[in-house]
């Protein structure tokens, strides 16, 4: 079954805004993944080297809050653009599936190939205007 998880994107605040969520949730303390730790990181600019890749918060049994900075290259965050909804399908199938359906009309952003945290992965805005994230990790 696919669930679904709140994507949220930050100027550089997103270390600070989960330390905050963490402390007012009542949950264990989040994981960072940072810019420096990706295989790309050579092609990273320095300022950004430290800046939050990927954020991850449980939230109650089910729940995860996730997030990240948002580099330079691909905009400012600003409210209305600052989280996305993020899929995680069963299978590789129905996360192709999602992918094409939800982009059909909108604009993909980033295609939905393999990737290096072992994903399939793809990023959309839907016809609505709506963020989407396709997320299926390789068993």
């Amino acid at each position: 079954m696919t669930s679904i998880s709140a994507y949220l994107n930050f100027n550089g605040t997103c270390e600070e805004a989960f330390t905050f969520y963490a402390s007012v949730l009542g949950n264990t303390a989040p994981t960072f993944d940072r810019f420096s730790s990706t295989p790309h990181a050579a092609h990273i600019p320095e300022n950004e080297q430290d800046k939050i890749m990927h954020a991850s918060l449980p939230i109650g049994v089910h729940g995860t809050l996730m997030g990240s900075d948002t580099p330079q290259a691909m905009g400012e965050v600003v409210i209305g653009n600052n989280f996305s909804l993020s899929l995680h399908p069963d299978s590789e199938a129905e996360a192709v599936r999602l992918f094409n359906a939800l982009s059909a009309g909108g604009l993909v952003t980033v295609p939905l190939e393999k990737t290096f945290w072992n994903a399939t992965y793809g990023m959309l805005t839907d016809k609505f205007g709506i963020n989407w994230m396709i997320n299926y990790i390789h068993q």
